[in-house]
């Protein structure tokens, strides 16, 4: 059974054990795809409703990004699983000899970049998934706007989790080309999307205290 279909408390229990999947990059893409479930929440209580006739597509086109998101986040829980588990085996591999070591290196950067790849994946969904929050906040009905604030939180922790996920990968990768072309997209997908999470938490903020 794949990570992403087993019941939230054996998802748990296997996270908190001593067992190398899953781990952050597994639990940053769960936690994303929650984010952006929260945000179709919002998008489902308003479609239908004649205060919000005037942006029933807009929202109806959000709610489609939002479910393919949404899928896609939910892939990588077991991708990542899937690119880690190589990796962690090859920090065991032996270095006595030569050859051996220069095979250990050959695989380590190789399983790296894999494992890279996939945190970088869930940072540009997440980014997507903020955007998306950003709009939801602004046209959504206001009785779910909390949920809002909420969904950008979590896709925000998703953001964060996977660029921490590609720091630690790149850290065995000797590919300087590699490095700094991964560490550019990983540091813009971050600062951009930090800004439009917060940005969009304080205009939830804003509208919840104004109701209040």
């Amino acid at each position: 059974m794949s990570f992403h279909e087993k019941k939230c408390s054996e998802f748990i229990e296997v996270l908190a054990s001593k067992a190398p999947i899953p781990g952050g990059g597994g639990a940053a893409a769960m936690g994303g795809a929650i984010g952006m479930a929260l945000s179709n929440m919002v998008g489902n209580l308003t479609l239908g409703k004649k205060k919000y006739v005037d942006v029933q597509d807009e929202v109806k086109d959000l709610l489609q990004k939002g479910d393919k998101i949404i899928e896609e986040l939910k892939s990588l829980v077991d991708k990542d699983a899937e690119v880690f588990e190589p990796l962690s085996k090859a920090y065991g591999l032996p270095a006595d000899t030569p050859e051996q070591k220069k095979f250990k290196e050959e695989t380590m950067e190789t399983c790296s970049m894999a494992a890279c790849s996939v945190p970088l994946e869930i940072m540009r969904k997440s980014f997507e998934g903020i955007k998306i929050q950003e709009r939801m906040g602004q046209i959504g009905t206001a009785i779910a706007l909390s949920d809002v604030g909420c969904g950008v939180v979590f896709l925000k922790a998703a953001l964060i989790s996977g660029a921490l996920n590609v720091l630690i990968n790149t850290n065995t990768v000797k590919n300087e080309e590699y490095i700094k072309k991964v560490t550019a997209e990983k540091d813009r997908l971050l600062e951009e999307g930090s800004k439009i999470a917060d940005k969009t938490l304080q205009l939830v903020t804003d509208k919840l205290t104004k109701r209040g």
